[in-house]
């Protein structure tokens, strides 16, 4: 699809920064400790019994702080994500969500025997008796076993056995494990049950919470969705198991989105509406169409090489730091490597630059796995630019050098210490050219990438 490009206006920008968001979280989490002081915290330091259920209740406090957190995390709130990117809090999902599971682990375990202790009885039977005769503890123990689901799903070695559709059914039940423990939370809880106020407070936190996710996972992305009413206007094939899906739209040149980001995308069709799948732009913003490159990585994604034209699209976004707003040098280093040239190919065609400032490193094992070809190609000659192919299997005769190794970098691009370098492709790809590189005396802050994993 070709068409005149019309100026499409840049996604809003947030004045948060890291500093506030550490306060803020700070200050919660002393709050919630000055009122299990306020209770009586300390009184019940005066026996063995007395010590267990002391450390009970506060790690049932920080459990449910930190699932709160947990589903502010999952609530893609632009504030958050132009801070940290995507990347940042999906490592931040990951350790609080475990962090999470071990508190409420930890919770149960030493309120069962620190009661044990106090009524002289057998663990066993004590957590029997906690679990039948306790207002909303059956709701509780249903929401202790799905939280240890989805922490146990997220384990990397199960995560290389799952698929990703599996992975993400298995994280919707995160939302029923935090609204089963809410009921047991607020009358159970000793912080809660003679205090309004801390009862309030604990209310309003999860209010707030639950907006976050109303908000930004379902208002915010339907508003878009019925203003530029996506639909798929084009499906073309670009290589073996890669399609690009062209999406057409009302106002599309009031969409704010920039190269180098990504959405999540819904294709409303049966069997897998439902499910989002984060896919980067893979050419500058137009105004007249956005296209979506994908490779066939499962069940879904296979299927969208099918998809038929005028099916409807619902869109989250967009998302992603990994844009021409974080350069700040004049010449730019781009390195792809499989998929992975989808958001680079964007900034490939949008970045600003003058004749030889812009050079591109392409990555893939063989020469069909290259995606995009004739327009790097045409990217490369009208803008003055280079483009290099690295085509060959690591270790092969073709490849017997890593061609994205330190050495091997320096020879191809000089002047790379001078570059603003971006990276796209597999994790550890990208983990270790952004060793090489800083070797090599580029800062940190001069290497951006964005890790694309579930």
């Amino acid at each position: 699809m070709t068409g005149t490009r019309r100026a499409v206006p840049l996604p809003r920008r947030w004045s948060l920064d890291t500093r506030d968001i550490v306060a803020v979280l700070v200050g919660n989490g002393l709050l919630i400790g000055a009122m299990w002081l306020r209770h009586g915290g300390l009184d019940l330091l005066t026996s063995p019994s007395g010590w267990f259920i002391a450390a009970g209740e506060l790690t049932a406090l920080l459990g449910g702080y930190l699932a709160l957190i947990q589903l502010v995390l999952m609530s893609r709130s632009p504030w958050l994500e132009q801070v940290v990117g995507m990347d940042g809090l999906t490592a931040a999902h990951r350790w609080v969500g475990f962090a999470c599971v071990w508190f409420i682990v930890g919770h149960v375990l030493l309120t069962t025997l620190g009661f044990a202790l106090a009524d002289g009885s057998n663990v066993i039977v004590e957590a029997w008796s906690l679990l039948t005769t306790y207002q909303f503890m059956l709701m509780a123990g249903v929401s202790l076993v799905l939280f240890v689901t989805v922490a146990v799903s997220s384990v990397r070695i199960a995560r290389r056995h799952l698929s990703y559709e599996t992975w993400h059914g298995i994280h919707f039940y995160a939302y029923l494990a935090i609204a089963l423990g809410l009921g047991h939370q607020l009358v159970t809880g000793a912080d809660f049950a003679h205090d309004p106020i801390a009862w309030a407070y604990w209310v309003a936190l999860y209010v707030i919470a639950a907006a976050t996710i109303l908000v930004f996972r379902f208002l915010q992305p339907l508003a878009l969705s019925l203003r530029h009413q996506f639909r798929v206007a084009n499906v073309e094939r670009e290589g073996p198991g890669v399609v690009s899906i062209y999406l057409s739209g009302r106002d599309l040149d009031q969409f704010a989105i920039r190269a180098g980001q990504f959405v999540i995308v819904r294709f409303l069709v049966w069997g897998s509406w439902w499910r989002g799948h984060p896919f980067s732009i893979s050419a500058a913003p137009n105004g007249r169409w956005i296209r979506l490159t994908v490779k066939d990585l499962g069940h879904d994604t296979m299927s969208m090489a099918a998809l038929a034209i005028g099916t409807r699209v619902y869109l989250e976004g967009p998302y992603g730091l990994l844009t021409g707003a974080r350069r700040k040098r004049r010449r730019v280093l781009l390195i792809a490597a499989g998929i992975g040239i989808t958001p680079l190919r964007a900034l490939f065609e949008e970045l600003p630059a003058d004749p030889g400032d812009l050079t591109l490193l392409y990555r893939a094992s063989r020469p069909k796995d290259i995606v995009f070809r004739e327009e790097l190609d045409h990217l490369a000659t009208a803008r003055g630019a280079a483009v290099h192919y690295l085509i060959g299997a690591r270790g092969s005769r073709a490849m017997p050098v890593d061609p994205l190794a330190p050495g091997a970098l320096r020879r191809l691009v000089p002047d790379v210490r001078e570059r603003e370098v971006y990276l796209c492709g597999p994790t550890p790809m990208m983990e270790a050219v952004r060793d090489g590189l800083q070797l090599l005396g580029i800062p940190r802050g001069h290497i951006h990438f964005e890790r694309f994993a579930f």
